[in-house]
């Protein structure tokens, strides 16, 4: 149909009919909330870099994870700031780890919310890398015990969900290998199957304190330039086991989102990341953008692409905003 047979503004021009057409829509149900869990008591500093964020203290996770609950949003995505870190990132898949004892305390305080935690250690090695160093880089095959160790530890300490961020070669085979093994194979796994090397982890390297102390993560993360390997990256996690796959960062890979979703029929998530977060943050502060008009039409952008799951840092505003 052409014009003057055909008018899409008699649609758009009213917004009852706008509602009943609408082809994407948004629920605080598809959102999870990453929370940055530290050593320590009486702990609630602000991330510099990223505005509304904090590395906070158990007592404090447990106040926000209840909010987070109470606004509707269903799960958090948990990431550790241990007392101390080692070569080997031992606290990472200690018994009384941070995060082992961060999950104890919101699943016996704030029943009903799901607990994902990231599974990698970068966050607890005194390097910064995802792995054991070998030969200055990252040893694949030696980490992939420590890593199924971790996620173990994660589930035992009652975590609902794990999600492997190192992007280890084989790492999704070796956690679901662990965990069906100690009886734990109804625990799904969520993998970032599709994580590049990007420059928009700054903010979030300042929150968790992991930024490399030396070189950086090209030798394992994407290479940003690619598109077909994400297919060949999510296509070896469904064949090792995820249950889940991810796409990170969100907005820049909305074409790669695109390419899973006609690809593969499992759930799929994308990672709204840190420094897409603090651009929308700084640019709001100053005026000159609509932080709620922009959020929204950013989450509304990922379900379109394909997403199924957005963890995002506005994830709290958004479920707001949603419910008003």
């Amino acid at each position: 149909m052409v014009f003057p047979q055909f008018r899409a503004r008699r649609i758009r021009g009213n917004e009852t009919f706008r509602r009943m057409v609408r082809e994407t829509t948004l629920s605080a149900n598809d959102l999870v909330y990453p929370m940055f869990s530290a050593f320590g008591s009486g702990i609630h500093k602000e991330v510099s870099s990223m505005p509304g964020i904090y590395q906070q203290s158990i007592e404090y996770i447990v106040a926000e994870a209840r909010e987070v609950r109470d606004l509707g949003i269903p799960a958090v995505l948990l990431f550790g700031i241990p007392e101390s870190k080692d070569a080997v990132g031992s606290d990472a898949y200690s018994d009384t780890g941070i995060i082992q004892e961060t999950i104890r305390a919101i699943k016996k305080e704030v029943p009903g919310l799901a607990v994902i935690t990231d599974v990698c250690l970068c966050e607890y090695t005194d390097h910064g890398h995802c792995g054991i160093i070998k030969d200055g880089d990252v040893d694949n095959d030696s980490t992939l015990e420590l890593l199924a160790r971790e996620a173990l530890s994660h589930v035992q300490a009652g975590a609902d969900m794990v999600a492997p961020s190192d992007m280890m070669d084989g790492r999704v085979g070796a956690i679901r290998s662990m965990l069906d093994k100690h009886g734990y194979e109804r625990i799904p796994l969520m993998s970032y199957a599709v994580k590049y090397a990007s420059g928009y982890y700054g903010p979030f390297r300042e929150a968790a304190e992991s930024t490399p102390q030396f070189g950086d993560r090209r030798s394992y993360q994407m290479d940003p330039a690619n598109r077909r390997e994400a297919l060949r990256e999510a296509a070896s996690d469904v064949d090792e086991g995820a249950d889940i796959i991810m796409v990170k960062p969100g907005l820049p890979y909305l074409d790669i989102l695109r390419d899973l979703r006609n690809e593969f029929d499992l759930p799929l998530a994308v990672y709204n990341v840190s420094g897409e977060y603090s651009m929308v943050k700084g640019a709001a502060e100053r005026g000159w953008i609509d932080e709620e008009r922009v959020v929204l039409e950013t989450m509304t952008a990922f379900k379109r692409a394909g997403a199924d799951i957005i963890i995002t840092y506005h994830a709290k505003d958004v479920a707001r905003w949603l419910a008003r």
